[in-house]
């Protein structure tokens, strides 16, 4: 894997970054409370995941709204946003993928940086440094942390084809950057963000004090 560092001053301008927000789950885990909709900072987290792409410097922004669609438009203000709905989000991560690649196909977007609503730890900061990768010339690039990969992902307009066609059940785009893992830029995040995601009820915590420790120890 391809170590990133930010792009160099006069570097050809390069076409914009789309924001691709997947926000379909049901939250099993989370006894069936959509994630989109859980309570963050007194809004519903799709709201920041969505906040956070804009200030990272994607346009547009599109989310990839599942279960509960309606009443996430009605509860959320993504005015700003265009909204694509998945009526299959119960069979996994992958379905929502291929359905937010197809709605980026008239955007002219150059790319698309992928990000999980999920991982509020995940900043504006670490979409930036993303999108500088690709600016400096990457069409394959992830966020790192401790060398890790991790969300943010970006995959080059030319690679959308491939990995919707790849992208099944829960593991979305998982196949695809195994095959291509050699390829892939890292851009290491892990001093800006931490991607902690939010699965279960003992998660929850994150999002009344996303600093906060763990009950018993640990972040």
């Amino acid at each position: 894997m391809a170590h990133t560092e930010p792009s160099t001053p006069g570097a050809s301008p390069a076409r914009p970054v789309a924001g691709l927000l997947l926000a379909a789950g049901g939250g099993r885990r989370l006894g069936g409370r959509p994630k989109a909709l859980l309570d963050y900072r007194g809004r519903p987290l799709v709201e920041n995941a969505a906040r956070v792409l804009r200030e990272g410097g994607c346009r547009p922004v599109h989310i990839v709204l599942g279960a509960a669609a309606g009443t996430v438009r009605e509860r959320a203000d993504l005015a700003a946003y265009e909204t694509a709905e998945n009526p299959d989000w119960a069979h996994g991560m992958g379905s929502s993928l291929r359905v937010g690649l197809a709605s980026l196909a008239d955007s002219g977007a150059g790319a698309a940086l992928v990000s999980l609503v999920d991982q509020p730890g995940i900043g504006a900061a670490a979409v930036a440094r993303v999108i500088a990768a690709y600016e400096g010339g990457a069409d394959l690039v992830a966020a790192a942390y401790g060398g890790r990969r991790g969300h943010p992902v970006l995959f080059g307009a030319g690679r959308w084809a491939a990995v919707a066609a790849g992208a099944a059940g829960d593991r979305g785009a998982r196949a695809y950057l195994r095959e291509h893992e050699e390829t892939i830029s890292l851009v290491e995040c892990s001093d800006v963000a931490e991607p902690y995601d939010i699965d279960t009820p003992e998660d929850l915590f994150r999002l009344a004090s996303p600093d906060a420790p763990r009950a018993g120890g640990g972040r």
